[in-house]
């Protein structure tokens, strides 16, 4: 299962890594899909507003949690490179004990602001409640998400990103089943949803220990690898933490875009909602290709082979080019069709409206989306965290700017151009990034 990607062709090593990792990312995001499609269908626009407006919330807290867990993982990954077992326990044990220990401050935290955050972002009155009910849920299974994030992490920088999906694909299917349960059958409203994402993930991270306990041996910690090592995690923390901020400092942009969007009511954000989910199932090959590019980089600079990183971001900037235009003409073909599993009833014109204008300006922009996976995590993967991070100020910057013409113009279109603009922006400055550390012969 565990694929040693400094040996062989670099093109059919990332295309052998990605393929279970983009499953997995669509899997994920099908169940996420899911929560919106049931609570559109089943308790409506209100509901289905507040579970998206509270989803760049999460995104900024879980992700600030999820960068810092999977920045700890790429020393090991570059130890599995350079075929030290004993710093690939070290470097896992580290990981949990800190990744633990930051989980439970932030969870503790991000339920302390909740009231704030929801003012803040000018949650209209009509979704308030429903959104910090979906929120307080989300909130307390921090633990349970960053858990399997954690496991499936460890087990990619060991070169195994099938099994995270086989766990992942039953998780999803549970998520499906528990949505139905607990919203059509207990009523739970949208609490029920929350806790159908929460259970779900605490069954995939179960799943990726018993898995890693009886058949990962590398990965069997020791007391000695959970003992603190101050050598060992003032590098891991030299990349989880630009890597947790450059996460979340993203995604604080995106909230504020929220804010703004949230002017518009409750059948723009609904649209918005429904439009988002359907663009990140069509998107995920690029968050995939760039944790291949990352355990490709870790692993080849742990090998110290520089050439061989080139020659795979070659490779993976091909596959980028030939996905965008390909994601391009199918997201504006069948959003007329897959929007309707969203909502129904005298909206769907108006949401089918906002969506088409959300989607097609998002949609000529997928390149450079895909350029700052591919470059962003290689960097990251070889051990540069700190301009990719900036890239993230880059982009909450431009997302704010946007977002605040949008705010005075009140323009739909400049919500839009926010998202699509970002992307742009931020691909040009993590390129030329890319080209100087090339030029400098540090990758």
């Amino acid at each position: 299962m565990q694929i040693d990607m400094t040996v062989g062709k670099p093109g059919k090593l990332i295309l052998a890594f990605i393929k279970p990792v983009i499953v997995g990312n669509i899997f994920q995001q099908l169940y996420s899909m899911a929560d919106a499609v049931i609570v559109g269908r089943c308790l409506g626009v209100e509901a289905l507003a507040a579970v998206g407006s509270t989803g760049n919330i999460t995104g900024m807290m879980l992700g600030f949690l999820i960068g810092f867990t999977t920045g700890l993982t790429m020393y090991g990954t570059q130890k599995f490179g350079a075929k030290d077992w004993i710093g690939v326990k070290k470097s896992a044990g580290n990981g949990i004990v800190i990744a633990l220990l930051v989980t439970l401050l932030g969870t503790a935290t991000s339920i302390g602001l909740i009231d704030k955050i929801l003012q803040w972002i000018n949650t209209p009155s009509d979704i308030y409640y429903l959104s910090r009910d979906y929120l307080l849920v989300m909130c307390c299974g921090f633990l349970f998400m960053v858990a399997y994030n954690m496991c499936a992490s460890l087990l990619r920088s060991v070169g195994n990103s099938k099994m995270p999906l086989f766990f992942l694909v039953i998780s999803s299917v549970l998520n499906v089943v528990m949505d139905l349960v607990f919203i059509a059958v207990f009523h739970w409203g949208v609490i029920g949803a929350a806790a159908a994402t929460v259970l779900s993930q605490g069954i995939s991270a179960g799943l990726c220990i018993i898995y890693i306990i009886k058949y990962v041996p590398v990965l069997h910690l020791t007391k000695e690898s959970l003992r603190l090592d101050w050598n060992v995690l003032s590098k891991q923390l030299s990349i989880g933490i630009p890597m947790a901020l450059q996460y979340s400092i993203t995604a604080i942009g995106c909230i504020i875009l929220q804010s703004v969007l949230n002017m518009f009511g409750s059948t723009a954000i609904a649209a918005y909602t429904a439009a988002v989910k359907i663009e990140c199932l069509v998107t995920q090959p690029y968050p995939a290709l760039g944790v291949t590019m990352a355990a490709y980089a870790a692993q080849n600079k742990g090998n110290q082979d520089i050439e061989r990183i080139r020659i795979g971001v070659k490779k993976g900037f091909q596959y980028c080019l030939i996905y965008s235009v390909a994601a391009l003409v199918l997201v504006n073909m069948f959003l007329p069709y897959l929007l309707p599993m969203f909502i129904s009833g005298k909206q769907i014109h108006d949401i089918l409206s906002y969506a088409k204008i959300f989607t097609w300006i998002d949609s000529i922009c997928y390149l450079p989306l895909g350029c700052i996976f591919l470059f962003r995590e290689t960097l990251q993967g070889s051990g540069h965290a700190l301009f990719p991070m900036i890239g993230g100020i880059v982009e909450m910057i431009c997302r704010i700017i946007i977002s605040m013409i949008a705010s005075t113009h009140l323009s739909f279109e400049f919500v839009c151009i926010a998202n699509a603009g970002t992307w742009v922006i931020t691909a040009v400055y993590i390129t030329v990034v890319y080209c100087l550390y090339v030029k400098r012969e540090k990758i």
